[in-house]
């Protein structure tokens, strides 16, 4: 091997030995993931632990000056080896790393000591830390006033993971590390990547233990200035003022969120109900979600006048919500929206048929499909708010007309019947889903005269062009309604299933009453349900699959991390026992429409509600 080479040429003097080391840390560190899998596992036979660790401590006899580097490679390879090296040779790298960035030594040195400070700084002993904590972020704050562009990036995430390791010592450094960092931020507000970095260690700032008030006070007279003169500023400062608004706002305490309301909230409205930029309005919509996330019903008597608070956020939604304005502007008004019917349900309640009516006219106008699908969310988690009158809600849909539809419940389910396949993340999965069953469960008779789309007519044989394509555009057909609720709730059935493994049952087995259900049931009257073909069988895409797998992961605290809806007590639902009594109360207590239905399903969706309704 090079390295054995190495220490040979390292033996006769020549003063080339160290190219064939770092050349061999160089090729183990392009393969690292691959050689920790294959250690972890057994699966090589050569153990690249006591290879990497000889090649490593080999390195610590050497001059840094002499062979920088070998020296910044062997920082770098503990970086990507973290998992694989021992403690020792860890905690000696991190000590070394510490030593380096504070010295005299050429810059290549200093990167490598950073990523490997960034990677082993959270998974160090905190006893080796502390003492070392006030050094390494004295010389990181040096390092970022001498950074160029190119490692700027480096030092923020290395500084980032040092305030996190820092515990209550950062709380020292909080007056001289802020004003830089706020310093960077502002410089280069025009580059995405640099601020994002720079708004990630001030939130590092902000959840350290006594940094929070010192770190608002600091940030809030400025920004305030900025964003209530948003039109004289420079481009993206307004834009990115909003976002680090948002990360101070995010999880803090109430009454910081107030200090934030009494200075920036009427100044983030204006902006949404003003501004013609796209950056300006989908942060400051986001920020928005946050204000009310945080400040919760307690908001609307912040600001004064009664009502006056409530009024500003539903002119804000109704603009956001503005079939006229770009899809890309009213990207995050579901999450806007979504919040107001968490945090103030009862003062929302009276405005909800005006909502439904924007948010359908919302939907018609736009192309882009993740609009559509969160504010399905919206009219989902809006079923959910009805219940237990959820027909109610239905009778409130075939009230709104929609435009070249007869009313709203066909524009609306049309829409959700096709994309409830493509709405992904694991609350917006568990609230879509369980409200596709509520609705089903109600028996309404308008839902079985709603057609919406089945499954694809193949029409000619052979590979379709791009052509061909145009000229003959997909067709498809036309099922009832609850026949595709019925099928998207069972392939959600399948599909959890399949990812918790769940029953040992012999899916060859069929009951009586599933043999009938098969074979069909001529005398089940037309006037129970309309005549249905085959629902459409499109297979969940991979993103679906995993966004699935978080809700089906019911045991894991850390399924649902999204801050914004945490709280909602749809979190607690288990999806697969709600489906089950869905199934379980349909197949009891109406069997016609039930056997009716699971004409429609496919053998493996079938074979999945067969499972629930067995147990």
């Amino acid at each position: 091997m090079r390295f054995h080479e190495s220490r040979e040429l390292k033996e006769a003097g020549s003063a080339d030995w160290w190219r064939l080391h770092e050349a061999s840390l160089f090729a183990l560190g392009s393969l690292s993931e691959q050689l920790c899998e294959a250690q972890d596992s057994g699966l090589t036979k050569y153990n690249v632990r006591d290879l990497l660790e000889q090649m490593l401590i080999d390195i610590m006899g050497t001059g840094v000056h002499q062979y920088p580097f070998l020296h910044a490679r062997a920082f770098s390879s503990v970086a990507k080896f973290s998992s694989l090296i021992s403690k020792g040779v860890s905690e000696q790298y991190l000590c070394n790393a510490a030593h380096a960035i504070a010295s005299d030594v050429p810059p290549p040195v200093k990167v490598g000591a950073c990523r490997a400070l960034a990677q082993l700084l959270p998974e160090s002993n905190q006893n080796l830390i502390q003492p070392n904590i006030m050094g390494i972020l004295s010389s990181l704050v040096d390092l970022l006033r001498q950074a160029s562009d190119e490692t700027l990036h480096l030092v923020l995430e290395t500084l980032q993971s040092a305030i996190k390791s820092g515990g209550e010592q950062s709380t020292l450094i909080e007056p001289v590390i802020s004003p830089i960092i706020l310093d960077v931020w502002a410089q280069h507000i025009a580059d995405p990547f640099i601020s994002i970095d720079a708004v990630e260690v001030l939130e590092a700032i902000k959840n350290a233990p006594g940094c929070l008030q010192p770190l608002v006070s600091r940030i809030l007279p400025t920004i305030g200035s900025i964003l209530v003169k948003p039109k004289v500023q420079p481009d993206g400062l307004v834009a990115g003022s909003l976002d680090l608004l948002t990360m101070v706002l995010k999880n803090a305490p109430v009454a910081v969120v107030k200090a934030v309301f009494d200075t920036c909230f009427v100044s983030t409205v204006q902006i949404v109900l003003e501004s013609d930029d796209h950056g300006e309005m989908q942060n400051a919509t986001e920020c928005l979600a946050a204000f009310i996330s945080g400040g919760r019903q307690e908001l609307l008597v912040w600001g004064g006048e009664q009502g006056q608070t409530l009024k500003m956020l539903l002119d804000a939604a109704s603009r956001l919500l503005d079939p006229a304005l770009e899809s890309s502007v009213s990207l995050f008004v579901g999450s806007f929206v979504l919040q107001l019917i968490l945090q103030i349900p009862l003062h929302l309640s009276p405005h909800i048929p005006d909502l439904i009516a924007a948010i359908m006219r919302r939907m018609q106008t736009s192309s882009i499909a993740g609009l559509k699908s969160s504010l399905i969310v919206i009219i989902a988690r809006l079923v959910h708010m009805s219940a237990p009158n959820v027909d109610g809600f239905i009778n409130l849909l075939l009230s709104i007309p929609a435009q070249g539809y007869d009313n709203s419940l066909v524009y609306i389910m049309s829409e959700w019947s096709q994309l409830q396949g493509e709405i992904q993340g694991a609350y917006q999965i568990k609230v879509t889903t369980t409200a596709l069953a509520l609705l089903i469960s109600t028996r309404h008779p308008e839902l079985s005269k709603v057609e919406v789309q089945g499954h694809l007519i193949k029409t000619s044989a052979g590979i379709t062009t791009r052509s061909k394509a145009r000229v003959t555009p997909d067709q498809w057909t036309k099922i009832p309604l609850p026949v595709k609720i019925f099928s998207l709730l069972a392939d959600t059935l399948t599909e959890i299933q399949e990812q918790i493994g769940a029953g040992d049952d012999d899916d060859s087995e069929e009951d009586n009453d599933w043999e009938e259900v098969q074979n069909g049931d001529a005398s089940i009257s037309d006037d129970i349900i309309h005549s249905a073909s085959v629902p459409s069988m499109t297979n969940p895409s991979v993103e679906h699959l995993n966004a699935m797998a978080k809700v089906f992961d019911e045991d894991d605290d850390d399924s649902y991390d999204d801050d914004l809806t945490k709280n909602d007590p749809l979190n607690e639902v288990k999806l697969a026992d709600f489906l089950t009594n869905i199934f379980a109360n349909l197949w009891e207590n109406n069997r016609p429409i039930f056997e009716y239905l699971c004409q429609g399903l496919s053998d493996s969706q079938r074979s999945a509600v067969e499972k629930v309704l067995r147990r």
